[in-house]
């Protein structure tokens, strides 16, 4: 019997499947980084469709009877659906043993998915009720120096803000394409800027595309939390005798349980 991917209706082999999911995760793995420094709670499957925040909104009217009552108050999971289409030829001469099989649009569309759910969880996503972190953050935003030799000071300064708030290590920095090259690229002789940043941190430092300058956060328990229904997966939609149309997708949400546990580093 079909789920709600679909893939036993599709026109795929069992190798052709297995390469385009090996792909999909090399892609995925390579640029998804918010999943790794916040909470990760799930996957629950298909029927979750909200997270409790336990909490009541008391209704300003009684109902009949007089008999006062409120709404218990939920986060909705957003779910996203990304298609792309490939050759049929292309993925028939995975089975064939074609080790150089054209898969770019389902590169393509593993990219923006990861660019999506990082910059929901960094920035935000106000139609689908996320609040991110850098929205969210309590702190003083620190500024990021142009010259990569100078990051670990304000990275120094940001852990500083972070210790006198209370707020316990480890953290990790995350870096937008830019400030993490300069960063890595920095230093050429001595002791390196960037593995000062990691021995200050006690955590990992990372690259994110949905990020123009960085964001340090704690990694310790309760203070982000990333809940996902159905993790990323692909899924059928539909195929003619030249293409296949597949899709990702993915059902998840997120909150910041403790504002005052990350910085922005503002370019």
């Amino acid at each position: 019997m079909a789920d709600l991917l679909r893939r036993d209706l599709s026109p795929l082999t069992a190798e052709a499947w297995k390469e385009v999911d090996d792909n999909a995760a090399r892609v995925l793995k390579t640029l998804l980084t918010a999943r790794t420094v916040v909470d990760f709670s799930g996957p629950h499957g298909w029927h979750l469709g909200a997270v409790n925040l336990g909490r009541l909104s008391v209704a300003p009217a009684t109902g009949p009877q007089g008999v006062p009552w409120g709404t218990r108050q939920v986060l909705p999971l957003i779910e996203i659906r990304v298609p792309f289409a490939l050759s049929q030829m292309e993925l028939d001469g995975i089975s064939r043993g074609a080790k150089d099989a054209d898969l770019g649009p389902l590169e393509d569309a593993a990219r923006r998915v990861a660019w999506f759910e990082d910059a929901a969880v960094y920035r935000g996503f106000s139609e689908g009720g996320i609040k991110g972190i850098l929205e969210q953050s309590e702190q003083d935003a620190v500024s990021l120096p142009t010259a990569g030799e100078q990051y670990p000071a304000a990275v120094a300064r940001a852990v500083e803000s972070l210790k006198l708030e209370g707020i316990p290590g480890p953290y990790s920095l995350v870096l937008g394409r830019g400030p993490f090259f300069n960063l890595m690229q920095s230093g050429e002789r001595g002791y390196l800027p960037h593995r000062i940043v990691h021995d200050l941190i006690g955590g990992v430092v990372l690259m994110s595309a949905a990020l123009d300058g960085g964001l340090l956060l704690s990694t310790a328990p309760d203070n982000f939390e990333m809940t996902v229904g159905h993790d990323l997966a692909i899924g059928y939609a539909s195929h003619d005798r030249e293409t296949v149309e597949l899709y990702f997708t993915e059902a998840f949400t997120f909150r910041v349980l403790e504002p005052a546990a990350a910085i922005e580093l503002k370019a």
